[in-house]
């Protein structure tokens, strides 16, 4: 069965180049964006401007991080810096999120949950990992952060999942493919066997939280949604020390903390970038 197509040009239209490129690709049978997730030079503007409130907040998070402070006061952090620059936290009440940033220490791979009982210690790993919503455009970023000093293993796949979004990064080419991205984070975490997480994946974003495409984090060249200049998307590589298998913690009353597998550390760095005509730009970071 031939695939509905997605690129659809306007009664009476004349196609542009861009138009032209997009639909040689959907003729050969690859899957194209729809033309509302091509943003408009004003909302490219939009996204920018809660982009820079986005990485504010994560600046605010590295100059306060320290051991002795809990989970539930950098979600303090983050929520007085994105008031106070007229901004709404994208996660409080999101199908059930209870608090206003995802903290993922050591082994919980993604969307921690601030605790008071969650205190950060010496040799910790975590993660804090936010959305933005300004003006109704949405920008989304994470980091990692190191605890004081910590063992060497920890340290090492700290850089290397940064290293793994760099690489992301680089393979992101206007005209390329979705699955371009995925296959050079797949490769390089190899190198280190490491575990790559294939249950949650980067996505679009910019007029909603979580838009087409999804950006997997391993996968082959060639494969997956054509990356298109004025697209806008994360990518946010999930690199876990051992299995790239996860599990819900039955003990989390509302059903979002995931933890690796084997309970080994797991560590992500998240940016939004616009796809450009020369290549990816960040937004946030």
């Amino acid at each position: 069965m031939a695939r509905k197509k997605n690129w659809r040009l306007l009664p009476g239209q004349e196609p542009t180049e861009l138009d032209r490129q997009v639909m040689y690709w959907e003729n050969k049978g690859k899957l194209v964006p729809k033309r509302e997730l091509i943003k408009t030079p004003e909302q490219i503007e939009g996204i920018r401007r809660s982009g820079v409130v986005n990485t504010g907040v994560l600046d605010a998070v590295a100059a306060q991080i320290c051991a002795g402070m809990s989970t539930l006061e950098i979600d303090k952090i983050c929520r007085d810096y994105c008031v106070a620059h007229n901004a709404t936290p994208a996660c409080l009440g999101y199908e059930g999120f209870p608090m206003s940033v995802c903290t993922s220490i050591n082994e919980v791979v993604c969307h921690g949950i601030p605790k008071a009982e969650d205190v950060l210690q010496e040799g910790d790993i975590i993660n804090v990992d936010f959305t933005t919503i300004l003006d109704g455009y949405y920008a989304d970023a994470s980091r990692m952060f190191i605890i004081g000093k910590t063992t060497p293993e920890k340290e090492q796949l700290v850089r290397v999942a940064r290293e793994c979004l760099e690489i992301g990064a680089e393979a992101a080419k206007p005209w390329g493919f979705v699955g371009d991205i995925g296959h050079a984070i797949e490769k390089h975490c190899k190198r280190y066997h490491y575990g790559v997480v294939r249950d949650l994946c980067g996505h679009g974003v910019g007029l909603d939280f979580h838009e087409d495409p999804e950006v997997c984090h391993y996968g082959r060249r060639g494969t997956g949604m054509l990356l298109v200049p004025g697209m806008v998307f994360t990518i946010e590589p999930m690199i876990n020390m051992g299995t790239w298998e996860v599990f819900i913690d039955a003990d989390d009353p509302y059903g979002w903390e995931v933890i690796s597998a084997d309970e080994l550390p797991s560590a992500q760095w998240e940016h939004t970038f616009l796809m450009t005509e020369h290549g990816v730009e960040i937004l946030s970071y």
